[in-house]
């Protein structure tokens, strides 16, 4: 039985139409930017050039290292600014340039088609509740939910939890999106299995992926070491959206609500349980928002996922008036480092007993 909402209320209606009379003040399209495609860019230049002097320039360890760090951050930055715009429609007007900025997840070795499943429906449509957002299931690894089983080792999850993010990227490439393809699911949802152009970009991706990473950088280089950088490259892109997208849902001020057992119906509308489900971070940060593409606005992208995140700080006061007028819930961390403080309360709080632990005020 899938999971359903309240009706929406006057909050929804509200939000909408406040964000509508901004666009309709500013002049300016929710997406279609010139200023993504720049950006966009400039993101393709960066990782290019990082390959290319790595892969046929460097020339000492340390400036491989140098390079390799580069090369992951790039990386990143694409799932996290262009990929993930064209993946939620909000890179352009167009549906062909959408899908072909969601497929440059594909260039650096996942998979557009099962990031879909996962983070679009499943997560976005049910953010935070345990056995529907594949995201916060991460299996007896740890805890990430009160509704979870808890073993004796999560105690320390606060601990070996951070270097483990590093290994995500290496899961997606290698494991999780062939295990998807084959079994026909992602977590417990049946989804289909991909066809036609998305079966020949997933095979297509996962080709490059072998190529670039392994065999032409083997035409220049021992294997072992090529492996050894690999692996360097993919625990940066590993540790660098692990740790982003944790900070924005699972934190001591996010709630994870659980559904009617009757009705399997959640008490607030989706609008209400986006805004209290997640958390923004670091907004006054910049240089953090324009390299992680807008993630630490997260309560905005989750209620309004088609606009392109480059909006997201002119929107983040409007949302934050409105829920304010309702009185909904509106948490934000202010920094970086308050956000990583509150996820480590989470995974603590998470990982003991509840006898020893507090109580559990942002359950429903």
């Amino acid at each position: 039985m899938s999971v359903k909402f309240a009706r929406a209320t006057e909050f929804h209606r509200e939000l909408k139409d406040r964000v509508a009379a901004y666009f309709e003040s500013t002049e300016k399209p929710p997406r279609g930017l010139p200023g993504m495609y720049a950006k966009s860019a400039i993101i393709l230049v960066w990782f290019s050039a990082s390959y290319a002097l790595l892969v046929f320039a460097a020339g000492t360890w340390w400036i491989a290292i140098g390079l390799a760090l580069s090369l992951g951050l790039a990386a990143a930055a694409i799932g996290m600014d262009i990929q993930h715009d064209g993946s939620h429609g909000g890179y352009s007007n167009s549906k062909l340039v959408n899908g072909v900025a969601a497929a440059s997840l594909d260039l650096v070795g996942g998979s557009s088609y099962m990031w879909r499943w996962k983070h679009n429906v499943l997560h976005h449509s049910f953010t935070n509740i345990d056995g529907a957002d594949d995201d916060i299931n991460i299996g007896p690894l740890a805890r990430l939910s009160p509704e979870q089983r808890r073993y004796g080792f999560h105690r320390f999850q606060h601990i070996y939890m951070w270097p483990l993010y590093g290994f995500v990227a290496l899961k997606w490439q290698l494991f999780d999106d062939f295990k998807e393809l084959i079994r026909g699911k992602v977590g417990p949802r049946v989804v289909p299995r991909p066809r036609g152009m998305q079966l020949v970009i997933f095979i297509g991706g996962k080709i490059a992926l072998v190529l670039m990473a392994f065999v032409i950088p083997a035409l220049f280089h021992p294997f072992w070491l090529v492996v050894v950088f690999y692996c360097f490259i993919a625990v940066t892109i590993g540790i660098v959206l692990g740790v982003v997208f944790q900070m924005a849902h699972c934190v001591d001020v996010a709630d994870f609500p659980v559904p009617d057992e009757s009705s399997n119906r959640i008490e607030d509308e989706w609008a209400v349980h986006q805004v209290s489900t997640t958390v923004d971070f670091a907004r006054n940060n910049k240089l953090l928002t324009w390299y992680i593409g807008g993630l630490n606005y997260q309560i905005e992208h989750h209620l309004f996922p088609k606009i392109c995140h480059l909006h997201y700080p002119k929107l983040s006061p409007i949302v934050e008036s409105v829920c304010g007028k309702f009185g909904v819930k509106y948490e934000a961390n202010a920094t970086i480092r308050s956000a990583m403080a509150s996820h480590v309360r989470w995974l603590r709080r998470m990982g003991r007993p509840e006898s020893e632990g507090e109580a559990l005020p942002h359950t429903a």
